[in-house]
């Protein structure tokens, strides 16, 4: 029995990372990507591509994103590859504004006040 390639698409929560010491923090984010696909895949062998752990690791060791939304997608082998996940985006027309023609209005004359005298 041959499986096709099994793809699906996550949003992994890292905001438990905050609980680990404070230079050990991406590291602790990576360890639960490969955790949690490993988990949500039933397979040990997880390959994380070099995308995410950029991402992870954009803002240096202390301050890694709070969640990270991933692909995660099995082979027929049992390997597990964990990449970025990017959107497709959907061409939409919208219908065109009509636009609006603005009509000019007359200005009103400035009424000229006059001052009282001070007594």
């Amino acid at each position: 029995m041959s499986e096709e390639s099994l793809e699906r698409i996550y949003t992994i929560n890292l905001g438990k990372v905050l609980l680990s010491p404070n230079n050990q923090r991406a590291k602790r984010a990576i360890n639960m990507i490969r955790e949690f696909a490993s988990k949500h895949m039933k397979s040990d062998t997880v390959k994380i591509e070099e995308d995410i752990s950029h991402l992870v690791w954009a803002r240096g060791i202390r301050h890694p994103p709070r969640k990270i939304r991933v692909k995660l997608s099995k082979d027929d082998d049992g390997n597990i590859i964990v990449s970025k996940y990017q959107e497709e985006k959907k061409v939409e027309e919208k219908p065109k504004k009509e636009e609006k023609k603005v009509e000019e209005k007359p200005k009103k004359e400035e009424k000229k006040t006059t001052k009282s005298p001070e007594k």
